[in-house]
C-alpha cells in the first residue's frame, strides 16, 4: 500500500512596525508567534530591530542588552510556550569587546531559538550600514556596533539555515559561503529603508536565491517608526528558482511557505552551478576564510 510523502515543513517571516516601546514590540511579536502556531509553522523569523527601533544611532547603545538578558529570556519562553523555533533577526546586544575598548559598542545579534526555548546559534551582523541614502537620512551603524567575525549555518526543522541581517544582503560572497557550508535556506531579517527598498529589496532577495539555488526568507520592518526612520516592508519568501512564493501586504502580519528540500536538490541537479564554476579564473568565490 503506497503512502503519501510527508508534507514539507513550513517557515514564516514576520512583518511589523517596531517602535522604542519594548513592551509594545513584545506584544506584537507575541501575536505573530500565535499566528504562526495556528498555521503549524515550524520556524518563524522576526525582523531586524524586532525588540527596539530607536531614532538616533546612539539609541542602540542605550538599549543594548546581554544575550542572556531578561528580555531575551522572555522571547525564549515565547518560543517554548508555543512550540516553535524563533529567529530573532537583529537584537542590539552587549559585546565582550566593549569591556576593554575605549569606544563603547555593541553587536547586532541574530539569535536562533529552538522549540524548547534554547538559544542554539548566534550570528553577529558582519556588514554594517554606514550609508548616505539618496533622498533619505545618513545612517551610521558602526557608531554603536562592532562587525561580526563568523559565518553561521545552523540545523533546524526546515533544513540548514544561513543566518544574516539586512545590509548583509548586498554581499553575495557571504551567501555563497553559507551555500558551501550546506545552507538550503537563507534568513535575511531586515529593516530596509523606504528609499533603498523600492529599488533593491526584491531584486537582491531573488538574486541571492537564484545564484545559491536555495530558499531566501526575509522578515521585514514596515512603515514609519519615528521622524527619522521609515521601513519598506514587503517581507517575503523566495524559492530556489527565484519565484516569490509568499509576501506580506502593507500591514503587521506573517507570510508562510513550504521549505521543500527535494525542490532544492532538483534545481541544483538540473543546473549544477558549482560544477560549472571556474575558480582557476576568479578564485574560490564564497570559500569561508574563518571557522
Amino acid at each position: 500500500m503506497s503512502t503519501s510523502p510527508a508534507p514539507a515543513p513550513l517557515l514564516a517571516v514576520g512583518q511589523m512596525n517596531a517602535s522604542s516601546d519594548v513592551e509594545e514590540n513584545f506584544a506584537t511579536c507575541t501575536q505573530l508567534v500565535k499566528k504562526a502556531q495556528a498555521r503549524h509553522v515550524s520556524v518563524l523569523s522576526l525582523p531586524e530591530c524586532f525588540a527596539f527601533m530607536g531614532e538616533k544611532d546612539t539609541d542602540l547603545l542605550d538599549f543594548a542588552k546581554p544575550t542572556d538578558s531578561d528580555l531575551v529570556q522572555r522571547y525564549q519562553k515565547l518560543a517554548k510556550d508555543h512550540g516553535i523555533w524563533l529567529s530573532l533577526g537583529g537584537l542590539q546586544a552587549i559585546d565582550e569587546r566593549a569591556l576593554t575598548d575605549e569606544k563603547v559598542k555593541s553587536i547586532n545579534a541574530h539569535l536562533l531559538i529552538n522549540a524548547e526555548g534554547e538559544v542554539v546559534e548566534q550570528y553577529n551582523k558582519i556588514h554594517l550600514f554606514d550609508v548616505d541614502i539618496p533622498g533619505g537620512p545618513r545612517l551610521l551603524e558602526s557608531i554603536a556596533t562592532y562587525s561580526g567575525e563568523r559565518i553561521v549555518v545552523a540545523d533546524s526543522p526546515v533544513g540548514k539555515l544561513g543566518l544574516s541581517v539586512c545590509y548583509d544582503l548586498r554581499f553575495p560572497e557571504l551567501y555563497l559561503a553559507m551555500n558551501r557550508m550546506g545552507a538550503t535556506c537563507m534568513l535575511v531579517p531586515a529593516a530596509f529603508t523606504l528609499e533603498t527598498g523600492k529599488e533593491h529589496w526584491e531584486v537582491l532577495l531573488r538574486a541571492r536565491a537564484i545564484e545559491n539555488q536555495c530558499y531566501v526568507a526575509a522578515a521585514a520592518q514596515r512603515g514609519k517608526h519615528n521622524s527619522r526612520r521609515y521601513s519598506y516592508g514587503h517581507a517575503m519568501i523566495v524559492d530556489p528558482w527565484g519565484t516569490v512564493v509568499a509576501q506580506c501586504t502593507d500591514r503587521t502580519d506573517i507570510c508562510v511557505a513550504e521549505i521543500d528540500p527535494d525542490f532544492v536538490a532538483n534545481v541544483r541537479q538540473r543546473m549544477p552551478l558549482w560544477q560549472h564554476r571556474h575558480p582557476d579564473l576568479y578564485g574560490e568565490v564564497g570559500l569561508p576564510a574563518k571557522g
